[in-house]
């Protein structure tokens, strides 16, 4: 039996056998594509090309984009058309979640969009800007104790904005999911 069909070995303990790496990557099965989900993409970056126009550039999270889509970009709210999709300088008839694409926009400068701006379909629950959230945080490895106001910087997906904690609600114990005390005035890892 080659070495690429798999393997075994036979030790004092018993016999042992496996899959070749190439076997093994080759069994995963791909990813479900979320495109039954409304169209999040999240801007990488914005160029000015010329002859062109605008062209904004990310990763499909979720949904499809085609060229004629209306999309509209938060937190901004800024609202425009889709004129072309791209990816490796093809054009693209739709974008679905996992292609990093450019996508070339009507009547919109450079300098209204930026970095971390999410882009959606106006017309399927487009994405909206937010003033506050509720979260859970689970605090790792912080030097010293974390109270109201303290004020993190957040990544979330391309967008890094530095968010204050307003109101620490309750402390959860990490083994049981229990929680220990309602609005503490602190918390520490």
């Amino acid at each position: 039996m080659p070495w690429f069909k798999g393997w075994n070995v036979e030790r004092k303990e018993g016999k042992a056998e496996g899959k070749c790496l190439i076997e093994a990557l080759d069994a995963i099965l791909p990813p479900a594509r979320p495109t039954d989900k409304a169209l999040r993409l999240p801007l990488q970056d914005v160029y000015k090309i010329g002859g062109i126009g605008t062209v904004p550039v990310g990763r499909v999270e979720t949904g499809i984009l085609k060229p004629g889509t209306i999309v509209v970009f938060a937190p901004a709210n800024i609202t425009t058309e889709v004129k072309s999709v791209e990816m490796h300088h093809e054009a693209l008839q739709e974008a679905v979640p996992g292609d990093n694409v450019g996508f070339n926009v009507k009547n919109v400068s450079v300098k209204e969009l930026r970095r971390g701006y999410v882009a959606g379909d106006s017309k399927n629950n487009p994405p909206k800007g937010a003033a506050d959230f509720t979260a859970q945080v689970i605090v790792l490895n912080h030097p010293g104790q974390i109270s109201n106001g303290y004020t993190p910087v957040l990544d979330c997906h391309t967008a890094h904005i530095a968010c204050k904690f307003a109101e620490i609600k309750e402390k959860v114990d990490r083994r049981t999911g229990k929680s220990t005390e309602d609005n503490p005035k602190s918390i520490k890892s």
